[in-house]
């Protein structure tokens, strides 16, 4: 099981799209890349998320805009360690933080963007 986030359009509540291909990976991910401001992030990292963001976890963010999250994703992320695994399912802080490090990126990419997820 898995979250899918995505970064919407704030009036058509489409995923947005960047001009070239981005390779942010997550449990499932296109080859080659993709265009969608989407991730696809493990639950087995939730327990982490649960702790640095609070009863919501990681849906904290949704309703956000992409301007509003970074702060959000990027004070949760520093509260994780740097220890990861080669193995993307095993839940360590560090494979838990990257996920929020690419989805504050993408944040970036669209500030205007809305979160949407599950």
């Amino acid at each position: 099981m898995s979250y899918d986030i995505r970064l919407c359009g704030p009036v058509t509540h489409e995923t947005l799209q960047t001009d070239v291909p981005h390779d942010m990976r997550g449990g499932t991910y296109a080859m080659g890349g993709t265009t969608a401001l989407w991730l696809n992030v493990t639950y087995n990292y939730g327990k982490h998320y649960y702790r640095v963001f609070g009863d919501k976890g990681i849906r904290t963010i949704y309703g956000m805009t992409g301007a509003e999250s970074i702060p959000v994703l990027e004070a949760a992320a520093a509260k994780l360690s740097n220890e990861v695994s080669n193995d993307y399912w095993e839940a360590t802080e560090g494979n838990a933080k990257r996920p929020l490090l690419q989805l504050a990126a993408m944040a970036r990419i669209r500030p205007d963007g809305v979160w949407d997820g599950d």
